[in-house]
């Protein structure tokens, strides 16, 4: 359990803000931090869809609580990313190299445990070697390299970053509201009540409850639900959130020490997604995998979870049907190894030949919030949005956040603090 600190109580009653922030991830979290630094006289609040994302312990003279980073936040690999793969002057590639020297940072002053322990990117087959020699060419145009071993990247347990964001913004005078699932954005025209011109856009929650809040500006970080909330400010559901599911072996700790940093492949552009990897953790576990498989639904972890109106909505998207079917092979290939152990460790043993299936266990998994345009492509990099008319002035949307958005998360939350103070 992380340390906890005096905070502010958290409410779901109907209140005004300057601010507020919808989403309670790394991201949002970074974001609301950020902004109440530079605007310290104003208001704000993050409203959260999960009950649990802010635990409360109350003692008689004052509220304690802790942040859990319940989604993509707390399920990811924890790698502090140096920026190696990805495109020199795209906005991922600058928010990364940015990010990653103010999460060490944030970390140093903040005594947020982490360890740079470096990656090694390995090339296995003769037609990888000069898509390695690219790659070493990047990464020296992204943050000045010295190798294909990266020794700035790092890892870090991204729930206690989380927590930590959490934990500024709610002692310096932030509101957290808990168990709010945003359904609707209204926004008050001229010449109507007071109050209403004052803070005139309405996020309202649960219906059944007539809960909401009232604010003057809105920014939203909805993770793997980014999508649908853009739609509620008038936004086009494109690029559309397909969530993919990834499934994790674990090392088992009599054999951690096969892996002491981050083993990671040489990306291949034919496909959509980057491949296996060994990434040890904070606490001594080391992870395997993943592998990338369409998940029935958005936050479903296990195997077998399945939402309808998730699944609908997904197979329902022409752009994942085109990317299906321009990746069929590669899908099937995923989808068992993801149920054959043996399958995934013969991945594994071209980086770690020693390797062997009975070194391993099942282990966690992740989902990821993957946006696809609707000609079946990847969108690969930082989407803002914003809605239409009046509201559209008033709010700010991340669309699109993919890995490295955890390590770039201060550097997001800046870039965001810079456009508030355009608007």
């Amino acid at each position: 359990m992380y340390f906890l600190t005096p905070t502010t109580h958290c409410s779901n009653t109907d209140k005004s803000y300057d601010v507020v922030v919808v989403g309670g991830g790394i991201v949002g979290l970074a974001a609301a931090r950020e902004l109440l630094m530079r605007h310290p006289k104003l208001s704000f609040a993050v409203v959260e869809k999960e009950k649990d994302i802010c635990i409360q312990l109350y003692y008689p003279d004052t509220t304690y609580y802790i942040f859990v980073a319940v989604h993509q936040s707390g399920h990811n690999s924890g790698v502090i990313h140096a920026g190696i793969y990805y495109a020199p002057g795209s906005l991922k590639a600058k928010l990364c190299v940015e990010g990653l020297e103010l999460m060490y940072k944030y970390c140093d002053e903040n005594n947020v445990p982490y360890k740079k322990c470096g990656k090694m990117i390995v090339a296995v087959e003769p037609e990888e070697i000069p898509r390695l020699d690219a790659l070493y060419e990047r990464g020296n145009q992204n943050g000045g390299l010295k190798a294909i071993l990266s020794p700035h990247t790092g890892i870090v347990d991204y729930g206690a970053v989380t927590h930590s964001y959490g934990k500024y913004f709610c002692n310096h005078g932030g509101e957290v509201h808990t168990d709010f699932p945003v359904s609707e954005f209204t926004v008050t025209s001229e010449g109507q009540d007071k109050d209403g011109i004052k803070y005139p856009v309405t996020i309202r929650g649960n219906k059944n409850t007539n809960q909401q809040v009232k604010c003057r500006y809105v920014i939203t970080c909805g993770g793997l639900h980014s999508d649908r909330i853009a739609e509620l400010s008038g936004c086009d559901r494109e690029p559309r959130i397909v969530p993919f599911r990834g499934d994790y072996l674990l090392l088992k700790p009599e054999k951690t020490n096969l892996v002491r940093g981050n083993i990671y492949p040489v990306p291949n552009p034919a496909l959509p997604f980057l491949g296996v990897h060994f990434t040890p953790r904070m606490n001594g576990d080391v992870w395997l995998g993943p592998n990338a498989v369409l998940a029935f639904k958005r936050e479903g972890y296990k195997l077998l979870d399945f939402n309808v109106k998730d699944s609908v909505d997904a197979i329902g998207f022409r752009g994942l049907r085109k990317l299906a079917f321009k990746h069929l092979g590669f899908g099937i290939k995923e989808m068992y190894r993801g149920f054959n152990i043996a399958a995934q460790v013969k991945q594994l043993q071209r980086y770690v030949p020693s390797l062997k299936v009975q070194d391993v266990t099942r282990g966690p998994a992740g989902v990821r919030a993957q946006a696809l345009d609707r000609d079946g492509n990847l969108v690969d990099d930082f989407v803002f949005d914003a809605g239409v008319g009046e509201l559209g002035s008033r709010i700010l949307h991340v669309r699109n956040a993919p890995s490295p958005a955890a390590t770039s998360s201060l550097a997001i939350a800046k870039m965001i603090a810079d456009k508030f103070v355009q608007a």
